[in-house]
């Protein structure tokens, strides 16, 4: 298994530069289910910003690519069962995708909550409280 960077899986949804748009089409060519490429949980994030920020893509289209990339058998997502859990959810926002992966490490770390000062994340992530 060889991991990727966010710019390698930027460019395999995003062919905005050509000659990486083509490195990027035979390394991916060459993954099978046997050998995936590996997507850290802060790459796939990392991902997810960049591709609605800096390329506007929406939400909706965002969760329907990610989607998609969970059924493909040559990408290994981290923590991809729990992220099928949420995607599997009434419709997360990309922003609930990383305060449940943030909340779901945490737990899995030992600890016994996590604080934030989001009232959204602490509101819809039972291990989450706010920091007050």
């Amino acid at each position: 298994m060889i991991g990727v960077d966010t710019n390698v899986l930027v460019r395999l949804l995003v062919a905005d530069d050509g000659r990486q748009a083509q490195a990027v089409g035979e390394f991916f060519a060459q993954r099978t289910g046997a050998d995936p490429a590996f997507v850290s949980a802060v790459v796939l994030i990392e991902s997810l910003w960049v591709l609605g920020r800096r390329f506007g893509y929406s939400r909706s289209t965002l969760l329907d690519a990610l989607r998609r990339m969970m059924t493909s058998p040559e990408l290994n997502f981290e923590h991809g069962g729990r992220l099928a859990e949420i995607l599997e959810n009434a419709d997360p926002s990309l922003s609930d995708i990383a305060d449940h992966l943030i909340a779901w490490s945490c737990e899995k770390a030992g600890c016994e909550r996590t604080v934030t000062f989001d009232k959204r994340a602490a509101k819809r992530n039972p291990s989450m409280e706010l920091l007050t």
